[in-house]
């Protein structure tokens, strides 16, 4: 189990030139926005605005912190996503405008390469015990102080371990929130 620890991160501007996003991990190691085959990210939306486009990228996102967001699709889909709604999962080469609700936003963005990784996102809110059978499983732990394999893991910090494995996830007492990634190759 590898943890990165939050101060290792890199923060870097958004493709766009809209924003910034900080980096969590992303493969290859030290890809660009252009080369990755899959990527986490964490982004501050202080604005509305284009979300950028990655060709042949799958996307999930997830709000963090604040009141919410409105993805507006180019085709007429809109959906809102706020803290409480599930992960949600998207083409990221799909035109799309963020609305914001009620001022900015954190969130969270997992991006894999459409054909060579899938991806899946779970919001987790207290202990438990996950397995991964191929790829990655990465741990980002947002809210409590996270115990995974008997390693600390507090807010901030994320764990990758490489499957095949298991964890058990255990939390101290009180508001907790971690998001679970599975990454695996496509088939």
């Amino acid at each position: 189990m590898r943890i990165i620890r939050a101060a290792e991160c890199r923060t870097m501007p958004w493709k766009n030139g809209g924003g910034t996003t900080t980096e969590i991990a992303v493969f290859p190691e030290r890809a660009s926005l252009s080369g990755f085959d899959w990527r986490i990210s964490m982004a501050h939306v202080g604005a509305d605005g284009p979300f950028s486009s990655f060709p042949g990228i799958d996307r999930t996102l997830s709000v963090l912190s604040g009141h919410g967001i409105r993805l507006a699709f180019g085709d007429g889909e809109t959906v809102r996503l706020d803290r409480v709604s599930a992960p949600f999962a998207f083409a990221a080469d799909r035109a799309v405008d963020g609305v914001l609700v009620d001022g900015p936003i954190d969130d969270l963005n997992v991006m894999s390469r459409r054909g060579a990784w899938t991806h899946r996102v779970e919001r987790l809110a207290a202990s438990a015990s996950l397995r991964a059978e191929e790829g990655l499983l990465v741990l980002i732990a947002r809210k409590g102080d996270w115990q995974a394999k008997g390693t600390a893991l507090p807010a901030g910090d994320t764990a990758l371990l490489e499957a095949p494995g298991a964890v058990d996830l255990s939390v101290g007492s009180g508001k907790a929130e971690l998001y679970a990634v599975w990454l695996a190759r496509a088939r």
